[in-house]
């Protein structure tokens, strides 16, 4: 089949990738030039393992290919996907959908036989429809149908994710659009993975939903890690014994400094925003909104309380500031919460990150940027760790600490213990929900 992927983000991308890799062929659109001239050099503007090399053997293949040109991108497509930004809009907390609806206008004007239109982006619940009325009127005579099949890819396992997805989930209003996309998740459907088909309001919501639970879980245990403190318990112990439960699982029960990411920051606030406006208030989503933020004051409490109750003249290292490991994302990471309250209360900031200072450097000003840990570490009065690197999980810590000028560690994803931090030489160590000592 014939695919055009519009838009070259996180999800455009590696889908449109991973389809080519199915066999289809599969054309990527974009309106930033940079970006196409970059893609078509065999440069891809995100970092994702194995994505570099997966795209370089279907551009090879003569599958996969970039382009600013949407009207001859979606001559001969079958399907259309939408794959552009739904940021949250501000004011509102609703989701912007902006350029959802002017790639569907631009998609209309320029298709002259039958296609189905396909959401990929996430859209609160309705949009589709909206989609549909947005096309008809611009090309009414267009022969088309329109679909959701909203993306479930986790960043740092994106290509896994598609070609061993949990499920894919497909929204669609006939047998028509139905088969159109059972032929592009054919490869899929051949290996027995699950292929869900709704009508389109469930898929939008199935959406939002499966992201405000997960964000829920890791808010849930956070809270419960605030209270493990104040009475003793150990978290990681707590999680496990909750994981084991079958109707739990051990998923997302991991305390830490709060949920960042693209997804789940901007699809609560879009979820909380949709309920309130069919008054349906999701107080559940709401709760966890505000909690992630209090979890990320209170890891300046808990830093502020390691420098002696204020930063102004200490040195602080910090490892990891991208929002999870094996990413360059930086949107809603806790780190631009706690690093700026570094900075602000008068703290000098070095920082060490696999991949981060692209984005960081923007975000994250005032800050020095290391490539070495160890060194970045030297003369510091804290160590902060902040995002799991695999690099941060097996680090020397007698030697950091030796570098140090004064060995405190604030562990904010509980990599290590107060017992090792302690034989290391660290005079103070404290971890999220765990026992620590000062």
């Amino acid at each position: 089949m014939k695919i055009a992927m519009i838009g070259t983000g996180y999800v455009g991308l590696v889908s449109g990738v991973c389809f080519s890799d199915f066999g289809h062929t599969v054309v990527c659109v974009d309106k930033d030039p940079r970006k196409i001239e970059m893609l078509e050099r065999g440069e891809v503007p995100i970092y994702e393992p194995g994505l570099d090399a997966l795209m370089a053997k279907n551009v090879d293949a003569g599958r996969l290919s970039f382009t600013l040109d949407l009207p001859a991108a979606i001559e001969g497509a079958e399907a259309v996907f939408i794959a552009v930004g739904t940021p949250t809009r501000r004011g509102d907390g609703h989701a912007d959908l902006t350029y959802v609806m002017a790639a569907a206008e631009e998609i209309a004007k320029a298709a002259k036989d039958y296609v189905v239109i396909v959401t990929k982006s996430t859209v609160p619940v309705g949009t589709n429809r909206k989609v549909r009325d947005v096309v008809a009127a611009a090309n009414p005579g267009l022969d088309f149908d329109v679909a959701s099949n909203p993306e479930f890819l986790r960043e740092g396992a994106a290509i896994d994710d598609f070609m061993k997805p949990d499920r894919v989930v497909v929204g669609v209003e006939n047998d028509r659009a139905a088969k159109v996309m059972s032929e592009i998740y054919r490869p899929l459907y051949l290996r027995d993975f699950p292929i869900v088909t709704t009508d389109l309001e469930s898929a939008e919501m199935i959406k939002y939903a499966a992201n405000a639970f997960l964000a829920t879980k890791i808010t849930f245990i956070n809270e419960i890690a605030a209270l493990c403190e104040k009475v003793g318990a150990d978290v990681k112990q707590v999680s496990k014994g909750m994981g084991m439960d079958n109707r739990i699982g051990n998923k997302f029960l991991h305390a830490g400094p709060g949920y960042g990411g693209s997804c789940f920051p901007k699809d609560t606030k879009a979820l909380a925003r949709i309920g309130q406006e069919h008054a349906s208030p999701m107080h559940i989503t709401e709760a966890v909104i505000a909690v992630n933020e209090d979890t990320k004051r209170r890891m300046i409490g808990k830093l502020q309380d390691l420098c002696d109750g204020k930063f102004n003249g200490k040195t602080v290292c910090v490892l990891g500031v991208t929002f999870k490991p094996n990413t360059d994302d930086m949107r809603d990471a806790p780190s631009l919460t706690i690093v700026p309250a570094l900075v602000g209360g008068g703290a000098k900031v070095k920082v060490c990150d696999p991949q981060g200072q692209h984005e960081g450097e923007g975000l994250l000003p005032g800050v020095q940027w290391h490539d070495d840990p160890y060194d970045a570490a030297k003369g510091a009065d804290l160590l902060v760790l902040l995002t799991e690197w695999n690099e941060f999980r097996a680090l020397d810590l007698n030697r950091i600490a030796q570098g140090m000028s004064r060995a405190v560690m604030a562990d904010l994803r509980n990599i290590y213990n107060a017992n090792v931090a302690r034989d290391a030489g660290f005079v103070a160590y404290e971890g999220v929900g765990r026992i620590g000592y000062v």
